[in-house]
């Protein structure tokens, strides 16, 4: 290459770049990008080659650095920030709202925190979005509240209680999802919400405070598992990868004329007893111990997975949740035996 193409090269890759359909380059920001699926997320977004930058603002809060630091990607920006203060100097094409705990101990121990990073995260990323791009939120089955009818669709309105212990997170998400959808009312918003059903797999914190990775931890720390209550309320339980593929699928891969929100979950029901019981198996039988119930703990939890179903053709969760759990012990035992490792070299040297 002679003096002049060198120097007419990044000129040229700037002009092809821009010269480019407006989908072909994409600014996308991501809220909660550290966290558990956040971070599952952003491995899919950087998949596509229309993406040319994606920035992860999370504020660590709940989430991890340890989950994007495989992301050696130069398109990965990781700004640590609160979602309601963050600012930038540009404009995003598409917006991803999954800034929010999702585990009841750590909602209830902070409610203004956690109503908070629903609603005023969802005001400021809103302004952040350039005209006409696509906001997709992360709600949840708890907007349903006490299952009145099962398995719930999404035209089940829900039996919330507003001053119960759980409200924090349930009306967070309900008040969240009328701020979305009546702005694509009044101002015809390109939305896609969904409504995940009890998510699990590797990335959860080892005090994430659910029951799978309760489970795993406590047995794997040699401890009793826990159990509240008498463990026969059931929950959907779903494998992380299905439910990003779900995801992926409809927050940008898939062309469908639904308006939302979604459903995604998995259809199989299983008690908490019951993975408790499994837990203890894979570790060498450790005991159970019941604990008082939980306040308000919804008595079951099952996604009516009609509308995803023609939505998303095919799409369905395919890891059984026997394997899903038996993948996620591995992480957290691979995990622990990194930490024990570090320790021991970390003891060696001082």
């Amino acid at each position: 290459m002679n003096a002049r193409n060198r120097q007419n090269g990044p000129l040229r890759l700037l002009k092809e770049i821009m010269s480019k359909p407006d989908g072909a380059n994409k600014r996308v920001l991501i809220a909660g990008g550290c966290g558990f699926l956040g971070s599952h997320l952003c491995d899919e977004l950087l998949k596509r080659p229309e993406v040319t930058k994606l920035v992860c603002v999370d504020n660590l809060w709940t989430g991890d650095v340890a989950n994007i630091k495989h992301l050696n990607d130069q398109r990965f920006h990781f700004v640590e920030s609160d979602v309601e203060t963050f600012r930038s100097d540009h404009l995003f094409d598409e917006v991803y709202h999954f800034a929010s705990p999702a585990s009841p101990p750590w909602y209830m121990a902070e409610p203004a925190r956690t109503i908070s990073a629903n609603i005023v995260g969802a005001l400021r990323l809103l302004e952040l979005l350039k005209p006409g791009g696509r906001f997709a939120y992360t709600s949840t089955s708890e907007v349903y509240g006490e299952p009145l009818v099962t398995p719930q669709p999404e035209s089940f309105r829900g039996w919330v209680d507003c001053t119960g212990p759980r409200s924090s997170y349930d009306e967070a998400k309900r008040a969240t999802e009328a701020l979305l959808f009546e702005t694509r009312r009044t101002r015809g918003l390109d939305l896609r919400v969904t409504r995940l059903f009890n998510v699990y797999g590797p990335r959860t914190r080892e005090d994430d405070g659910r029951a799978i990775s309760n489970f795993i931890t406590q047995a794997l720390g040699g401890k009793p598992i826990t159990v509240f209550g008498d463990g026969t309320q059931s929950r959907s339980w779903g494998y992380v990868s299905d439910l990003v593929e779900g995801m992926a699928r409809f927050f940008w891969r898939d062309t469908f004329d639904y308006l939302g929100p979604l459903n995604l979950g998995n259809e199989r029901e299983i008690s908490v007893i019951d993975i408790a019981r499994y837990v203890s198996e894979l570790t060498g039988g450790q005991p159970i111990v019941h604990l008082e119930p939980a306040p308000q703990d919804p008595t079951n939890r099952c996604p009516d997975l009609t509308i995803a179903r023609q939505v998303l053709p095919g799409w369905s969760c395919e890891v059984p949740f026997e394997e899903g759990v038996r993948r996620t012990l591995e992480w957290f035992r691979e995990g622990s035996a990194a930490q024990q490792a570090a320790g021991e070299t970390r003891a060696a040297r001082a």
